[in-house]
């Protein structure tokens, strides 16, 4: 467990190994610990996995003002680390903060790693959607959420044969501080169009997705890796939206091709 504290934020992050350095950005409503499989697994680069702002252990007084915040967040807490260019990847929410690196910085980015994620704006109904689930997070706290979101977060093989698995995220999702998460929510719904950034993005690109992902579907995947020149697409199977938690071996091995080409 590693702290530090910049501007308004009080950072709690993990991280394993010596290399090229790797952000790795969680998605939501979860933490840091969503990585762990990663954090073990050798893989041969410097993996950091930080707490977004007011999820896991990192807090702020202030929530986000823009969406931007959560990677303006993260460069300020590269900044810290010494870090200037680093490869960097995330799981659903944070492929899309992986997506507003590149947008602010990047000139700092070495690779990206685009896993269960989408680059389109919202539908009318998903921006809708968010917002309901933030007055709904306020209202009810995280566990109602926490059960009622499981099948749709891992696939059916997951929840059958793999419980522990299971109960490892709905346990983390019961712990996300409902600040967080509903801020999340309501900030997502504000986020840019990543679509006409996709043929602008020249690093190596890894784009992941989980067979049965029911959030983000295998054709979202498609039209990152159609319009990424030279990204590499893995469709991950027997997973649903949290690849790396549910098929961690495929994912690591992908993760890992990925940093051999930075």
């Amino acid at each position: 467990m590693a702290q530090l504290t910049v501007s308004d934020l009080k950072w709690h992050y993990e991280q394993s190994g010596t290399g090229t350095p790797v952000l790795l950005i969680h998605g939501h409503p979860f933490d840091c610990t969503m990585w762990r499989p990663q954090l073990a697994a050798g893989i041969d680069a410097h993996l950091i996995a930080p707490d977004l702002r007011n999820f896991g252990r990192t807090t702020s007084p202030n929530g986000p003002a823009t969406w931007s915040t959560y990677a303006q967040d993260l460069l300020e807490f590269m900044d810290e680390l010494g870090i200037q260019r680093f490869a960097a990847a995330g799981l659903s929410m944070g492929g899309q903060i992986a997506l507003e690196l590149f947008t602010l910085a990047p000139d700092r980015i070495l690779g990206l790693g685009l896993c269960d994620t989408f680059a389109q704006l919202d539908t009318p109904q998903k921006h809708a959607g968010r917002l309901a689930l933030a007055d709904r997070l306020e209202r009810e706290g995280m566990e109602p959420y926490a059960g009622e979101v499981l099948s749709k977060m891992v696939c059916d093989h997951t929840i059958h044969n793999k419980p522990d698995v299971a109960r490892e995220l709905v346990d983390m999702m019961k712990r996300a501080p409902v600040r967080g998460a509903a801020d999340a929510s309501r900030a997502r719904t504000g986020r840019r169009d990543y679509v006409p950034l996709l043929t602008e993005i020249k690093v190596p690109t890894l784009i992941t997705v989980g067979e049965f992902d029911q959030f983000t579907p295998v054709p979202d995947a498609e039209l990152m890796h159609n319009a990424i020149r030279g990204s590499e697409l893995v469709v991950i199977p027997e997973a649903g939206h949290v690849t790396n938690l549910e098929q961690p071996k495929i994912f690591d091995q992908a993760l890992g091709s990925l940093v051999k080409r930075l």
